[in-house]
């Protein structure tokens, strides 16, 4: 439990904020409480964004593996020369490779015990489309390497965690992927992720309903009444402490979401637009009921703030230190677990 926890930093898109986002926080000795920060790319990337902001460069630890990676010092795991072609601001198709090549080596050493956690910094969900990445998001791409058929997309900030049942799909297919069971699924997901991984004992969870005013009772769709009321009841009688299903307008408008612990939403933008119009810039994607610890910023590319170093730093850094308690929480459960009875 004492030694530094090694997080392991996709850099995303090499033309996007992500690069950094990166120089910007680890210029704050303070980011380097309890981890060491393995970054996955080029040192030529990183200082080239350095250059665009005009300030002093900090320096970094060049390493061919991160078996050898080295306490207290911020180290790069170099992936291709630093000569790469950057087009800073604007999606390239190199830079879609790129940050798939990231991707793909920070992930093979999480699996390999290398580094504990992955921070995944903002992709491009187009550039990086290839054969190697075929999925609409990191969390489709993290379960897959997992062999969890569906994760929970789980955002998280200091007064308002979401979680979602329908991730990246179409609008018009969300009514029909809902089922009983998915629904249940991600309850049970989102209880055990609030005791694991946030030591939450007895969380509450409260359940959006899918249809405006939560159905009507069935005047306004049959969802809430048909599938989403008997998830609950369900999940109620597993002695998870499960409530709803609630209005998302009114729910979120009344500050209702203060009683409980996490929100459950049905589908990506009922659950996502109130969390960020509440916490953005403060909150955390975690990916919650994987074997893994995966976190990422709740921003994109920002390809419009690319060197003009006005960011906001906030929600990488809850990124990282999220990523780090969790795997701490993580470890301190199992301990305990593991302990004799005296």
């Amino acid at each position: 439990m004492a030694k530094n926890v090694r997080v392991g930093i996709s850099i995303g898109d090499v033309n996007g904020i992500g690069p950094e986002l990166i120089v910007r926080a680890f210029a704050d000795s303070r980011m380097m409480s309890n981890i060491t920060p393995v970054i996955y790319g080029s040192a030529g990337v990183l200082n080239a964004h350095q250059e665009g902001l005009g300030v002093d460069k900090i320096a970094f630890t060049e390493i061919n593996d991160a078996r050898n990676l080295v306490q207290n010092k911020l180290n790069i795991v170099k992936l291709w020369s630093d000569d790469t072609s950057l087009k800073l601001g604007s999606s390239t198709k190199e830079g879609g490779e790129c940050s798939f090549k990231s991707l793909e080596a920070a992930t093979t050493d999480l699996a390999s015990n290398k580094i504990d956690v992955l921070v995944t910094a903002p992709i491009n969900k187009d550039n990086i489309q290839s054969e190697g990445f075929d999925f609409p998001g990191h969390t489709e791409y993290l379960a897959k390497l997992s062999n969890v058929e569906n994760a929970l997309m789980f955002m998280c900030s200091d007064n308002l965690r979401v979680g979602i049942v329908t991730g990246h799909i179409p609008i018009n297919k969300v009514a029909q992927t809902l089922t009983q069971e998915n629904i249940l699924e991600k309850i049970i997901q989102m209880n055990s992720s609030l005791i694991q991984d946030f030591v939450i004992n007895r969380p509450k969870i409260a359940v959006l309903g899918l249809n405006p005013h939560a159905g009507e009772k069935g005047l306004l769709g049959g969802e809430e009444k048909d599938i989403i009321t008997p998830a609950i009841k369900r999940a109620s009688e597993m002695g998870i402490l499960a409530f709803g299903p609630y209005s998302a307008d009114g729910f979120f408008g009344s500050t209702g979401f203060k009683n409980f612990d996490a929100v459950l939403a049905m589908y990506h933008d009922q659950g996502l637009i109130p969390f960020k119009a509440l916490t953005f810039g403060r909150g955390v994607n975690y990916t919650a009921g994987l074997p893994i610890v995966r976190t990422s910023p709740d921003h994109g590319t920002a390809y419009d703030l690319v060197g003009k170093g006005t960011a906001s730093l906030t929600s990488f850094q809850s990124a990282v230190f999220l990523a780090r308690d969790v795997y701490l929480n993580r470890a301190f459960q199992k301990e305990v677990s593991l302990a004799p009875l005296k």
